[in-house]
């Protein structure tokens, strides 16, 4: 793969930009629209949230190069793929390409730019402030996350009925930033992370109750958004479970196999990205 592409993390990249796009669809739910005005202010708003993503990724990657060192060592900027001066110029470039991205729609769909200057400034807030703080830091990524759908709902005028997906959302990033977490204890010398303040037993538990809500939350669009007994209804009802078994086995041997974990929890989401897909349908 090429370094930049590395860097950027493209598979979260291009995660967050369907994120957008399937929480634009879920809020519409009226099925895939043909009309231009909602693919041009949908579009935008996923490409927004890509360059963002790519951004904070590759900020992320400048400012952990030393522990990168030993829990990334094939990391771009560690290798020297690409310098450290060239990764600053990019991640700034993308970052601001995120803004100028929802300008030609600011005024249609008035609700994005104040939801992405709080999701940049928590982002860089979490990469030069809370990231080292542990526990706060897993709190913020867990929003910025569930922001994606709140951001693909602010695009259609409907952010309130993609609130469950991003609480979900929220639910299962925190469990996998723990399980992430204790996965690099070993690494993260210069970082007050849970596992490191307060043992893995203390980010064991969290993670599962973490993953736990999340499970408890997916019959909530079932009983607002969706009739059990319908075509999308039941699509959701089978993605959803098999999104939830998942999530069970993402934690369901921790502390141990943390990197089964996380491969697990990651799936999850995955699967009930597609779970979410299924609203659109309605």
């Amino acid at each position: 793969m090429h370094p930049w592409l590395r860097l950027v993390r493209v598979g979260n990249v291009l995660t967050a930009l369907a994120g957008t796009v399937v929480g634009g669809l879920a809020a519409r739910g009226a099925g895939i629209p043909s009309t231009s005005g909602f693919w041009l202010v949908v579009l935008l708003a996923a490409a927004s949230t890509a360059f963002v993503t790519a951004g904070g990724n590759v900020v992320n990657d400048v400012l952990d190069r030393e522990t990168d060192r030993t829990n990334h060592p094939d990391r771009p900027l560690v290798t020297g793929a690409i310098g450290v001066g060239t990764a600053k110029l990019g991640g700034g470039a993308l970052l601001v390409l995120g803004v100028g991205s929802i300008v030609p729609v600011a005024l249609r769909a008035p609700l994005l730019l104040p939801i992405l200057l709080v999701a940049i400034g928590a982002l860089l807030g979490y990469e030069f402030f809370l990231k080292s703080h542990g526990f706060s830091g897993n709190l913020l990524v867990a929003f910025l996350t569930a922001a994606v759908f709140l951001y693909g709902g602010a695009a259609v005028g409907n952010v309130v009925a993609v609130i469950p997906f991003s609480l979900m959302a929220f639910g299962a990033t925190l469990s996998r930033e723990l399980i992430k977490d204790m996965e690099d204890a070993g690494g993260d010398k210069d970082r007050q992370t849970l596992p490191r303040l307060r043992g893995f037993g203390v980010a064991t538990g969290i993670a599962r109750l973490s993953a736990g809500i999340a499970i408890a939350l997916s019959p909530v669009p079932l009983l607002t958004l969706l009739t059990p007994w319908s075509i999308a209804g039941i699509m959701y009802l089978a993605l959803v479970v098999a999104a939830d078994a998942l999530f069970v086995a993402s934690v369901a041997a921790l502390p141990e196999r943390l990197h089964r974990g996380q491969t697990l929890s990651k799936a999850g989401m995955t699967v009930a990205l597609l779970a979410f897909l299924a609203a659109a349908f309605r």
